[in-house]
């Protein structure tokens, strides 16, 4: 196709949706020369290509830690060790085992049973807000409600926040980013190993004292004899943490952004409350926290006229299928009371997000406590700028003038 399609185009990056639609219409399976890899835009091929685990892999760090120069391994050592062991880099069977021993412990029921403490934290923010006009929702809100949330379940001190914060933030663009730098890796070296250092220490505790939270339940957590090893302890412990705040800040800011958009919807869903859950799907949909998800080809075959070869990159646009209308009426609308296909926000399948659940609820308590304690919000300057990612969808920073109810 003609399009010439710059990804990192701050104008792109605000509103990505025009080009979705282009490439949806005129190049569904469209090879992108600065991605290396292949676009995938429509629904109805994210969500089988989510599911097929003949054709895509999810196993894409592994040969790239392999191709690097012995030096340049060298100083991401720390990276290389526990990324590699993230579930969500892994294919069956060794995905299945890992995802089945935290699933164990990290349950849905174990998760939908931090609404209470969600509650709190929500109360406690939004009460640390009060006789302000105007502020960051990100830097204040969104950004610490979810990190203190999976903290709790893990059992990590809240005063610790700024610190995992910081070093959570310092991944990110290693994960996020397809830019390469010296200085990124450097950052995302130096703070895997502080926080491996971090949690190795806590696992060292759960060892000694008993406790009762999900990281004490992970050291104990069996499957006959299975078990997860030290390093993969670590592992799971940085991807919850991560995982667990990186895409609900996302989320919580992104379906503020988009309600904000449509003040008939945010009128909606603060006269009615119970729509929250539908509230919830909907604004995941319109505008989800992670942009797409990243395979590598397994098995060569076609697709819309084009031939996919093995060891090829494949980026699969959970945001463009989203908004595509041969699945959903009027797409670029927000309607709380959509009914239709679910939407891929989490992504679908084997690897659907682990942890979709405690991110639902969080947007549950959260979206509806914000509208009550405000009577009126809307966005004010600075304009948010977007995340210069593919991978996640979000600002880094969202400035809103409010008044009290």
């Amino acid at each position: 196709m003609s399009l010439d399609w710059h990804p990192e185009d701050p104008a792109t990056l605000a509103d990505p949706y025009p080009v979705y639609a282009r490439l949806r219409d005129e190049d569904p399976c469209h090879w992108s020369p600065r991605l290396k890899g292949w676009v995938l835009t429509r629904y109805d091929d994210v969500r089988r290509a989510c599911h097929d685990r003949e054709r895509y892999s999810s196993d894409r760090l592994r040969p790239f830690f392999g191709a690097l120069p012995a030096d340049e391994a060298a100083r991401i050592a720390d990276i290389i060790r526990y990324l590699s062991l993230w579930m969500v880099f892994k294919d069956p069977p060794e995905h299945t085992r890992l995802r089945r021993l935290a699933g164990k412990v990290f349950t849905a029921r174990a998760m939908q049973g931090m609404r209470p403490e969600i509650t709190a934290i929500t109360a406690h923010l939004l009460e640390g807000l009060a006789g302000r006009e105007r502020f960051d929702f990100i830097a204040e809100f969104a950004g610490p409600l979810p990190c203190l949330v999976i903290m709790s379940m893990l059992g990590v001190p809240h005063s610790d926040l700024a610190r995992l914060k910081r070093l959570s933030d310092d991944i990110a663009p290693f994960i996020g980013s397809a830019r390469t730098s010296a200085l990124k890796y450097a950052a995302a070296q130096s703070a895997t190993r502080e926080m491996a250092d971090y949690f190795r220490e806590l696992i060292a505790l759960r060892r000694r004292r008993e406790h009762t939270d999900l990281l004490a339940g992970l050291v104990a957590v069996r499957d006959g004899d299975d078990r997860l090893s030290e390093d993969e302890l670590v592992a799971t412990c940085i991807l919850m943490l991560f995982a667990g705040h990186e895409t609900t800040t996302n989320h919580l800011a992104n379906g503020l952004a988009a309600l904000m958009r449509f003040p008939d919807q945010l009128a909606a869903l603060r006269d009615e409350p119970g729509l929250a859950p539908a509230a919830v799907e909907e604004l995941l949909r319109y505008e989800g926290p992670s942009g797409a998800q990243a395979r590598v080809v397994a098995q060569a075959h076609e697709l819309h006229g084009r031939t996919l070869r093995e060891g090829d990159r494949v980026f699969l646009l959970l945001n463009a299928a989203n908004r595509d209308p041969r699945a959903y009426a009027y797409p670029d609308r927000v309607d709380l009371r959509r009914e239709g296909v679910p939407h891929l926000a989490f992504g679908y399948g084997p690897h659907i997000c682990l942890g979709f659940p405690l991110a639902r609820t969080e947007g549950e308590v959260a979206l509806p406590a914000v509208l009550r304690r405000f009577a009126h919000i809307e966005p004010a300057d600075p304009p948010p700028r977007w995340l210069n990612s593919l991978v996640f969808r979000g600002m880094d920073s969202l400035t809103v003038r409010v008044r009290p109810s």
